[in-house]
């Protein structure tokens, strides 16, 4: 199994690095309700690959903190530089607590992740078991390309929407959080090395001699 870590108080010292930072970013739920901010990021420390975000509620939830995949974000329409995720606070206090020291344990994050997926499936949010597909349509694919218009199945409910920013402009992706989100996981990536260097489990495992192919989607020499 990957060994997992987070940034907790890495920073990016050079100033494009520190721009492209989504820490501090602001995430939106449904009816563009404020669910907190991105916190810290959960990712695999052999390949640099973002796994979960970590947001911060500011204290309306429990356990402080929940986590979401990344293929769940989208860039927020309404608010430039954040990101909004199909949730609302209900469903989110049915998520597990998150307990950041669990991800240091193999043992104790493969028991959560089974745990936190499983509400995934149960929700009201649905995707197929053992993918991470929606079943349930999001925002995005109720609307009718072009027309704005608000659709429940194969049925045009007549409802009209007006969308505040384009998709273009947005940089909106099939799956996955837009543009900035992936130039922040690429700058992670190129300091993978230098972070994973203060693991205990894996830091003598980053050889600087090999790096992470996107493209291919494997490690080369």
């Amino acid at each position: 199994m990957a060994h997992y870590g987070t940034l907790r108080d890495y920073h990016f010292v050079d100033n494009e690095s520190a721009a492209d930072d989504i820490r501090g970013s602001k995430v939106y739920g449904i009816n563009d309700e404020k669910l907190g901010k991105i916190d810290d990021v959960i990712f695999d420390h052999s390949t640099g690959q973002i796994r979960y975000v970590v947001v911060d509620t500011g204290g309306w939830l429990s356990s402080k903190k929940f986590i979401i995949p990344p293929d769940r974000l989208q860039p927020s329409a309404q608010h430039k530089d954040d990101f909004r995720v199909d949730l609302s606070k209900e469903q989110i206090e049915s998520f597990p607590p998150y307990n950041e020291s669990d991800v240091e344990s193999e043992e104790k994050w493969g028991d959560y992740e089974k745990r936190y997926r499983s509400k995934w499936e149960e929700g009201p949010i649905m995707h197929r078991v053992g993918t991470d597909r929606n079943i349930t349509p999001t925002t995005k694919q109720q609307i009718q390309s072009g027309s704005g218009r608000i659709v429940s199945g194969e049925e045009d409910t007549g409802t009209n929407v007006t969308p505040m920013r384009t998709e273009a402009s947005m940089d909106i992706t099939p799956s996955g959080p837009g543009r900035r989100w992936t130039t922040f996981e690429e700058r992670l990536r190129k300091r993978r090395n230098e972070i994973v260097s203060r693991c205990t489990v894996c830091g003598t495992a980053a050889s600087p001699e090999r790096t992470y192919d996107k493209s291919r989607d494997r490690k080369v020499s």
